[in-house]
């Protein structure tokens, strides 16, 4: 259906089968997209791909476009990306959707890490050890903290560089 221009203009993704409109972002949103990927991408080239906004195939019936995505490094011409690193959802009106339904589809995809970066609370939430759908381990990270890609232990991300305070 989106090839055949369907949803031209519109901000949509696919989950569990059901067309779901993403909402608009605002200032707080995009701004912390924007710190992610300037944290994330200069420590990772040339071993993993940063991916801002772009599909993540997490099943037959689910094209999610997380915020940030960090995958095997290479172009995918062919078809999107169904493995992760490390999957980052920026939650600001959407932290109930992002801690339940897409930890849950990242899970049962087998992500090993998901990120939970809720705007309003100013936390970092690494969700970790995926098994039967769900996260074994939720870890909050706050101000004055740092959390690391499980994956790349060496790149360390201060919470507060994430935020701007």
């Amino acid at each position: 259906m989106v090839a055949a221009g369907f949803f031209r203009d519109e901000r949509v993704e696919l989950i569990r089968g059901v067309v779901i409109e993403m909402s608009p972002q605002n200032a707080p949103h995009a701004d912390v997209i924007q710190a992610l990927n300037e944290l994330l991408l200069p420590r990772l080239v040339g071993r993993a791909g940063v991916r801002v906004q772009l599909p993540f195939a997490a099943g037959d019936d689910s094209l999610p476009e997380p915020d940030l995505s960090v995958v095997a490094p290479g172009r995918h011409k062919n078809a999107h990306p169904d493995q992760a690193f490390l999957i980052i959802e920026v939650a600001d009106s959407s932290l109930k959707l992002d801690r339940q339904e897409k930890a849950e589809l990242y899970a049962h995809a087998g992500v090993p890490e998901y990120w939970v970066v809720n705007v309003a609370d100013r936390i970092i939430e690494r969700h970790s050890e995926p098994a039967g759908g769900t996260y074994a381990r939720v870890t909050p990270f706050r101000s004055g903290e740092s959390v690391s890609p499980l994956a790349f232990a060496d790149v360390a991300v201060r919470v507060d560089d994430v935020f701007g305070g």
